[in-house]
């Protein structure tokens, strides 16, 4: 496996190939000081996963992650000084697949890599049953397609599978930690952060086919549920 660390700082860089050294030796790692390197890095180095910062002295790294998911789905990682909701939420609508703040812990961030690696590498959930219609949406499990009337939706892996859960306990709510569970894994069934964005995506796609379908219920406090004919 091959790591990008994206950050200006070296000392973090340090630790971060300690931490691998120590817990994943077999892992290569390649760096970036800045913005513009870690995308030409990136281009010639392919890895499959980029631990990137914030904090970068060309640019934003926010504008790194924007510019790598136009092309790449590879697993993003953002590691950074900036706390806060906003940010998180900013990172992870930037397309970041996990947002840890500094300083951290060794293990949470071999966890949540290696957290992120298995959700990229899991298969989309779907099976051979009837495809599930009502209204214009419309779920094909076989060909792991959604559907608005007869134009497709551009959903991601993780987009994909929550609209999967929804559909399959269609019409009963789910609720928020067991959707995080079963989509990000048991430690994230705290982290209602990264449902609240993919959720928004989700309506805005479907909402650039057609604006007046929102086929996600929230049940304040509880979780989600779809809403197929958006009621």
């Amino acid at each position: 496996m091959k790591v990008l660390v994206v950050d200006d700082d070296p000392d973090i860089v340090e630790a971060v190939s300690i931490c691998f050294a120590l817990r994943w030796p077999d892992a290569e790692l390649v760096d970036a000081p800045d913005g513009t390197t870690a995308l030409t890095v990136f281009e010639s180095e392919n890895p499959d996963v980029v631990i990137l910062d914030l904090g970068l002295p060309d640019m934003n790294g926010m504008e790194v992650c924007r510019t790598i998911r136009e092309h790449s789905q590879v697993p993003i990682l953002i590691l950074t000084a900036r706390g806060g909701e906003l940010n998180k939420v900013q990172g992870l609508e930037m397309g970041a697949d996990d947002y840890i703040t500094k300083p951290f812990s060794h293990l949470e961030l071999l966890a949540r890599i290696k957290a992120v690696m298995r959700r990229a590498s899991a298969p989309q959930p779907g099976g051979d049953g009837e495809p599930f219609e009502e209204g214009d949406f419309k779920f094909d499990f076989t060909a792991h397609r959604v559907y608005v009337g007869n134009t497709a939706v551009q959903l991601t892996k993780t987009e994909y599978g929550l609209l999967f859960h929804l559909t399959k306990n269609y019409p009963n709510v789910v609720q928020h930690k067991t959707l995080l569970a079963k989509i990000w894994g048991r430690e994230y069934i705290d982290e209602t952060d990264y449902l609240k964005v993919h959720v928004q995506r989700i309506r805005r796609k479907f909402a650039e086919i057609q604006p007046d379908l929102d086929p996600i219920a929230t049940e304040r406090g509880i979780g989600y549920r779809l809403s197929p004919s958006g009621d």
